[in-house]
């Protein structure tokens, strides 16, 4: 509430002395600096955006063009000197070829049409055939044996009601809404459009169910291969069922992905999936508290910290984090360097010289932004709020070995971008279509997304395998080497 006091008030305050009026002076300062305080953080939530803080971008509101924190190197965009490109190449085995023969006559008066060929030139046009659906009419023949019994001819396996679709059109449906986000009306309308097949919604869920059934075994298998992997990226974002918040998790590698959905966000959510129940090898993610429920190593995204970093040197002043900046840049240089000349590690005196100079830059950080231990509010507990520097300074120090870890051990990458990437098109699906109608098929869609995510990782193509799905004569779907 705005504090009012009147010529007479304060009056009345000055005749008591000069410790009622010291009194009054304290309280102003007081509250002066609260509310001062209290700027410096709404000012400081107001910069935030997707380019210092773990915001997406399509929350910024006056987007700046975000700096590059990449080394300039002097080199123009594009291919390089040296850079082999690619261009359309004629194909020994057109499918069709159509021949061009000369007409009309020579000013000489000669007919062409006569004249002696002594040379071809090819040109070729790659297009796509016209897309239109085709029917298969199976007849199964019924015969009568001579003692009376009668006998049908079986069908396919798979041909089972007197008209239904194929296992193509079938991939297509889930290639288009899982693969290619579309919602489901304008699927349905893409379909007549393209191959003018009329399919309604309901055709469109029941190829989704089938495809989810399908891949219950291959999901066991995608989570057991996660499972002995020496490193795995684990991350989580929010997505919405019937208007409710709930969150989809991922797990993943560089050849596999996980993804499932749970109301819950922290660590009730890693117990009742169970994935990593037993995991011994290294959790690669942003420092969610929930994450340390596992008990195993843990790595640290640095981008998340430079994007943290870079706020402090821009909003809050801080010259030492935009010197740690460099400082985690110039480390990523090097392993990169190492892992591009083939070797295994950095050599051990580089390693010491990058930890002193990491913590040596923590400790001057630390000394320019001391801990506060004297604002506490009266009557309050637990711990003593710090500002934004502060708690960065104590997250390096305490987690020290879990951000350098990508310079001990190259298995570790220097981000968490694979779980990153994994999830983006998430968010994209959401934006495009709004929530899920339903539980069901918010865990569809991780359990497809997830095979898909795994499919392009091996560099299969993506409808070949779906297709697997619709395959009778695959008993098993089984995961790609």
């Amino acid at each position: 509430m705005p504090i009012k006091i009147t010529r007479e008030e304060f009056h009345q305050i000055y005749i008591q002395g000069e410790d009622a009026v010291y009194a009054l002076v304290e309280m102003l300062v007081q509250r002066y600096n609260k509310l001062e305080e209290r700027v410096a953080i709404l000012e400081a939530r107001l910069s935030k955006d997707s380019h210092n803080s773990s915001k997406p971008p399509s929350s910024d509101l006056n987007r700046k063009t975000p700096q590059s924190l990449r080394e300039k190197t002097g080199r123009r965009s594009g291919g390089q000197p040296g850079h082999e490109g690619h261009s359309l190449k004629q194909t020994a085995t057109p499918d069709h070829i159509i021949e061009q023969h000369c007409t009309g006559t020579c000013d000489c008066g000669r007919d062409l049409s006569k004249a002696k060929v002594i040379n071809l030139e090819k040109r070729q046009v790659i297009d796509l055939p016209e897309p239109k659906s085709e029917t298969s009419e199976y007849r199964s023949d019924m015969v009568r044996c001579g003692c009376g019994a009668l006998h049908t001819a079986p069908f396919p396996k798979g041909v089972e009601a007197p008209v239904q679709y194929g296992p193509n059109i079938r991939s297509v449906l889930v290639y288009l809404s899982q693969y290619q986000l579309l919602p489901q009306k304008r699927l349905t309308e893409a379909m007549v459009d393209l191959f003018d097949v009329h399919i309604s919604e309901g055709t469109v869920n029941k190829a989704i169910q089938e495809t989810y059934d399908r891949l219950e075994a291959t999901e066991l298998a995608i989570k057991e291969a996660i499972l002995d992997s020496p490193v795995v990226h684990g991350d989580e974002t929010g997505m919405y069922v019937a208007g409710k918040r709930i969150w989809q998790h991922t797990l993943g590698t560089s050849l596999h992905t996980y993804f499932f959905c749970h109301g819950n966000r922290g660590k009730a959510a890693l117990r009742d999936d169970g994935t990593l129940a037993g995991y011994v090898g290294r959790l690669m993610h942003d420092g969610w508290m929930s994450y340390f429920d596992i008990d195993c190593r843990h790595a640290f995204c640095n981008a998340h910290h430079l994007r943290e970093l870079v706020f402090l040197a821009e909003k809050c002043q801080q010259r030492w984090a935009d010197t740690m900046i460099k400082l985690l840049c110039h480390i990523k240089k090097t392993v990169d360097r190492a892992k591009a000349a083939g070797r295994k590690q950095l050599a051990p005196h580089t390693l010491h010289i990058y930890r002193k100079r990491y913590e040596s830059i923590v400790a001057c950080g630390a000394r320019a932004n001391p801990m506060n231990t004297t604002g506490r509010t009266p009557g309050s507990r637990g711990r003593i709020k710090q500002t934004p520097a502060r708690n960065m300074l104590d997250h390096l120090a305490t987690y020290a070995d879990e951000t350098l870890v990508f310079m001990y051990d190259f298995n570790v990458p220097f981000d968490n971008n694979t779980s990153e990437r994994d999830l983006r098109m998430s968010k994209v699906k959401q934006k495009i279509s709004g929530c899920f109608r339903s539980m069901f098929g918010a865990q569809a869609f991780c359990r497809i997304r997830g095979y898909v995510s795994t499919v392009r990782k091996h560099g299969v193509n993506v409808f070949d395998q779906l297709v697997m799905c619709f395959d009778p004569s695959v008993e098993r779907l089984v995961l790609l080497p």
